[in-house]
């Protein structure tokens, strides 16, 4: 039987070493799917649930194995499901190629069925690349353009093969005009700037006394060279959420997160410094940035486009973050007045006692700060950490610390609902002897988790570590948007629009042969944790927590605390407890480390 275009399609994954492609089929790939069978599935066949969902884990295997992600889709809605996922990948920089069915070329233009027009609906998600595929001789240069494209700029691209092209008997490209023959690999290369700007880079690294750094997910694979400049400059490591595993957090002089979802100690840093150095990172909020003016500041990163945003950079290096600063170290001269560094590391010693008592207030039935606290101090090696965009993010980027071997990440940029879950069965993919943990809120369960629970249900008993615990934050409430309501525009919670039905999670989870933990009461936090981690098979804890813990940032400014007490006066339905979870929280941001001592 000679070989189809969906046949080669297939070959050339393999020959790019694709293990897997996460897709749902339909009839506009059906070509494909009749190619996989006689492929003996390889490159694997995974069955999400939904498009989006396929997308999503994508994303998740690239994020965690650095490889390329594959899913696939049939025309018309297949194709347009796929679209949220792909945006997140390409807002996050992640390598994700899209196979994507069309109607028969016979068809197209005739108004026929699941027909849309999906090189314009893809131009801008695939913009780097994105090609419809006519004729057998376009390939195999298209698909490896598409796998080249998309792992050398980190981004989104698409190939589109209409139903009866795949069909067609394959014909290679020969050596005769207008004829693109094309050729397997990728090989990275590492850029560096030019020795005269790191030179000035140097003098104005040097000048400072008063050094933050700011590293995004642009500095993975730079930990030790970063870990040296900061030793160097005596400076403080702050992180974008995206780099939350850049560096192990139990580093004193690592300062967690910036932005809405930070830490006080990053707030300081960048407060009170007078040098700023950003490597790897397009952090988006500049209010928690120096203010203009106050530093001089250089910034780090491999690509041109994003050089010289956010902030007004004296120096702008374009260059690979670990390569840069192997070149900028020798310039650089050690801060021998560590008093910068000191306070550094007295103001993150002092916030990690603050989020230890606020994870201790009490709250109806279940502070949410605790549900995560206390995993913090079960996190088992080489875990790998998803969380879903909400309030959940938030105990994320706060209360868990990144230790040597962890990795973590979330929909940074997007921030889109849904991708908790998924992510984590991407991870599982790319590292099936890896434990995985999901953090997600309800909303989010409810949106799409619990139909994923399904595909977790299907799998895991070929992943060498059987473990992948979902924890849901059950506070029935749609719990970020309620806050931002109030702090942002100051409107009370609008019950309609933002109150959820208590679903049985764990019951669910049972019924797919999965482990499943309610957990109701404060003191049953911990044991559920440790035996979700111990399960001999993937585990969902439902834990019911209280919506009116409120998810402060860094530093609230006196709008939010006004519009807060708006939305209060105006009718909040939870106001009375809202008022006193509020109180109790920020007070322990006044608290003398003291008593942290003593209550250790």
């Amino acid at each position: 039987m000679s070989e189809q275009v969906s046949d080669f399609i297939l070959r050339r994954l393999r020959e790019w070493d694709v293990d897997y492609v996460f897709g749902y089929p339909g009839d506009g790939i059906n070509g494909l799917l009749s190619a996989w069978e006689r492929a003996g599935d390889q490159p694997r066949f995974i069955q999400a649930r939904h498009e989006e969902m396929a997308a999503f884990e994508a994303v998740g295997y690239a994020k965690f194995s650095g490889r390329v992600g594959v899913c696939a889709a049939t025309s018309g809605p297949g194709a347009i499901h796929l679209l949220n996922g792909l945006y997140d990948a390409k807002l996050d920089h992640v390598p994700v190629v899209a196979l994507v069915g069309q109607t028969a070329q016979t068809a197209i233009g005739g108004s026929y069925q699941q027909e849309v027009d999906l090189p314009n609906l893809y131009k801008d998600v695939a913009s780097e690349y994105c090609q419809l595929v006519t004729t057998p001789e376009q390939l195999p240069n298209v698909l490896d353009r598409a796998m080249r494209i998309a792992q050398a700029r980190k981004t989104v691209t698409a190939v589109i093969v209409p139903a009866d092209v795949q069909d067609l008997e394959y014909s290679a490209p020969t050596h005769a005009f207008k004829m693109v023959p094309s050729s397997l690999g990728f090989s990275g290369s590492a850029y560096v700037p030019h020795e005269d700007d790191l030179a000035r880079a140097a003098e104005v690294l040097n000048s400072g006394s008063k050094v933050a750094i700011l590293a995004g997910q642009g500095a993975r694979g730079a930990s030790a060279e970063l870990i040296e400049t900061a030793e160097v400059l005596g400076a403080g490591v702050a992180k974008a959420l995206l780099g939350k595993d850049v560096l192990p957090d139990d580093l004193p002089f690592v300062t967690g997160a910036s932005g809405l979802l930070g830490t006080r100690p990053t707030y300081e840093l960048m407060k009170d410094c007078d040098t700023l150095l950003v490597i790897g990172s397009s952090f988006p909020y500049s209010q928690f940035l120096p203010e203009f003016g106050q530093a001089r500041a250089v910034q780090i990163d491999i690509d041109p486009g994003r050089i010289g945003m956010r902030y007004p950079f004296e120096v702008n290096l374009v260059g690979d973050a670990r390569e840069t600063l192997r070149r900028l170290l020798p310039l650089l001269s050690r801060k021998e007045d560590r008093g910068w560094r000191e306070k550094i590391e007295q103001n993150n010693s002092r916030w990690w006692e603050v989020m230890k008592r606020r994870a201790s207030v009490e709250a109806d039935p279940i502070n949410p700060e605790y549900a995560v606290h206390v995993l913090d101090g079960l996190l088992p090696g080489r875990a790998i950490i998803t969380a879903d965009s909400g309030s959940a993010a938030n105990w994320y980027a706060r209360h868990l610390r990144i230790r040597e071997g962890i990795n973590g990440s979330l929909s940074g940029t997007l921030a889109t609902m849904g991708p908790g879950v998924p992510y984590a069965i991407g991870a599982k993919f790319s590292c099936p002897d890896r434990p995985a943990i999901a953090l997600v809120g309800d909303g989010a369960m409810q949106m799409n988790g619990l139909a994923e629970l399904i595909t977790v249900g299907k799998y895991w008993q070929e992943w060498r570590d059987p473990r992948l615990v979902v924890c849901v934050l059950n506070n029935q409430d749609l719990n970020q948007v309620t806050w931002e309501m109030r702090s942002m525009s100051g409107s009370p919670q609008f019950l309609p629009s933002q109150q959820l039905p208590d679903v049985r999670y764990a019951d669910f989870a049972r019924g797919l042969g999965l482990h499943g933990i309610r957990v109701e009461k404060p003191e049953e936090v911990e044991p559920a944790w440790r035996a979700a981690l111990e399960s001999d098979r993937p585990c969902v804890l439902d834990v019911l927590t209280d919506p009116a813990v409120p998810p402060i940032p860094p530093h609230a400014t006196w709008d939010q605390i006004e519009a807060t007490a708006s939305s209060l006066l105006h009718g909040d339905s939870d106001r009375g407890h809202v008022i006193k979870q509020g109180a109790k929280a920020k007070i322990q941001d006044f608290l003398h480390g003291r008593r942290g001592e003593d209550d250790s």
